[in-house]
């Protein structure tokens, strides 16, 4: 196999290449005076089993433009299967009409990597999961639930004290996979969005005075939704308040409202790379999915079950 990587995540793919033991390919994806890309493979890659790992994270566009450019060289390199590596799928929140003349953006961007050449993509946590259907091409849905349970398990020793807290009722499926692992109780938070970027917590459903209780999502972005439901869980007599998210996009003021938030500690993903706000900041960690992702890849090279990995 033949590693390749954008400059969305390098740190990340150089990760994946030394649990991998297998080298990145040689490559220049540069920029023009412009500001158009230029990608150029530098090794052979005719007949080779090519994974492109790219995130589609700040600045979305330019990474997205970066990853079908490079699925257009590859095939035209004559690659034999070209699998698209996305840790943090861009634009996935877009993905259904929340109102009249409005784009699903989320089967725009499928249709665009799936035109620019790629055979099939491996991604992590999709916001929902009906994208994998806007792809048709095979896609490999990885969950981060065992990069997390392994990291609980040494956080929180004592499982029934734990309450797993979906912080919208979309997430509930998610915290309860979660929760049902753990052997932990489950609680929901009630939550009215009135725009984009706002909500208002309404009610909290389970029991939760007392209890650890570890909200767990997907994004989080404005950081406005997490931080809200941990005030809620602090006013309805919750001992604590963590937080395990996948993908920490934690765009504009996010970090300042984590650090001033109930929020003991949020666990993320390198699944974009940490800005030096999240660095500098003491609540925050950050956990590798390089393992389980590089696993992945192995697997598909060899064409081994990759549903496995979760059973």
């Amino acid at each position: 196999m033949k590693l390749l990587s954008g400059n969305s995540n390098a740190p990340l793919a150089q990760s994946i290449a030394d649990c991998l033991g297998v080298p990145l390919t040689q490559a220049t994806v540069k920029r023009f005076s412009d500001m158009e890309i230029f990608v150029e493979v530098k090794e052979n890659v005719r007949g080779e089993d090519v994974f492109v790992i790219q995130s589609t994270s700040y600045p979305a566009n330019d990474h997205i433009m970066e990853l079908l450019i490079c699925l257009d060289a590859l095939k035209r390199a004559s690659a034999r299967r070209v699998t698209a590596v996305i840790p943090y799928y861009g634009y996935a929140r877009q993905d259904r009409k929340p109102g009249p003349r409005t784009p699903i953006s989320a089967k725009l961007v499928a249709n665009l990597i799936t035109s620019a050449g790629a055979d099939r993509v491996l991604t992590i946590d999709l916001h929902a999961a009906q994208i994998q259907g806007f792809f048709d091409i095979p896609l490999d849905h990885l969950y981060v639930r065992p990069v997390f349970l392994t990291d609980m398990k040494k956080q929180f020793k004592d499982p029934k004290d734990l309450v797993i807290v979906s912080p919208d009722v979309g997430g509930v499926v998610r915290a309860r996979s979660l929760a049902s692992r753990l052997g932990a109780d489950l609680a929901i938070v009630d939550k009215r969005r009135e725009r984009a970027g706002e909500s208002e917590v309404m009610n909290i459903i389970g029991e939760v005075k007392g209890r650890t209780c570890i909200l767990f999502d997907d994004i989080a972005d404005s950081a406005g939704t997490l931080c809200n439901a941990a005030k809620a869980l602090k006013n309805e007599g919750a001992a604590s308040v963590s937080a395990y998210i996948t993908h920490g996009v934690l765009s504009g003021k996010a970090v300042e409202r984590i650090e001033a938030s109930d929020i003991e500690t949020l666990v993320i993903t390198d699944s974009i790379i940490a800005t030096p706000a999240v660095a500098h900041c003491a609540k925050i960690r950050v956990a590798s999915v390089a393992p389980l992702l590089a696993e992945a890849i192995r697997r598909i090279s060899e064409e081994s079950s990759v549903s496995s990995l979760f059973e």
